[in-house]
């Protein structure tokens, strides 16, 4: 499916009519998911790579308040409207769905019972795995695709930000300082 027909969902449950007509289509599907703050070409690839184990790639996007209790106050960066509608750019994207912060745990993957469900190495450790292979029919994990995730590139950026305020205030404050040690000398 082409990035034109990409779908975008707001309420998990909105998927199962979907699934259903899938499930008679005989597609496999494939399922992701994470909060795709500032999306970047380790997402892009993640996505394609994800999208070669089946016929329709589904990803789950959390909220912007599911974001915030994972990744502190000041995520996401970019609104949750505007990182759905981002992957549905991707080529290998076919649906995006909305994962709101009070659903239980492993809600979509439940709806969804996906072929494959495609996780990266941090996010689930073998017992999980384990749990979430009775749900769907296969897991894999895939390495990160990119050299720097979103948390590092927004960390390097809130670094080169001080950096350059604490240059700009210390060469402000010195020629303060020599403003009034001037001053003081004609006094």
């Amino acid at each position: 499916m082409n990035n034109s027909s990409a779908h975008i969902i707001l309420k998990a449950a909105d998927i199962s009519p979907i699934i259903k007509e899938l499930r008679k289509e005989k597609k496999k599907i494939v399922l992701t998911q994470g909060s795709f703050d500032l999306v970047h070409i380790g997402h892009a690839r993640y996505c394609d790579m994800a999208s070669d184990f089946g016929d329709v790639l589904i990803v789950g996007v959390d909220s912007d308040e599911k974001v915030r209790q994972r990744k502190g106050p000041n995520r996401p960066i970019v609104p949750e409207d505007e990182r759905m509608e981002m992957l549905t750019h991707l080529r290998s994207v076919d649906y995006v769905v909305l994962k709101e912060a009070g659903e239980t745990k492993f809600n979509l993957i439940k709806l969804i019972k996906p072929d494959v469900l495609i996780a990266t190495a941090e996010t689930y450790d073998d017992k999980t795995i384990k749990d979430l292979e009775k749900i769907c029919g296969k897991v894999v994990v895939l390495d990160p695709m990119a050299t720097t995730s979103t948390t590092a590139k927004i960390r390097l950026m809130q670094m080169n930000t001080a950096r350059k305020l604490q240059d700009r205030m210390r060469t402000k404050l010195i020629k303060s300082i020599e403003e009034v040690l001037e001053e003081l000398k004609t006094n």
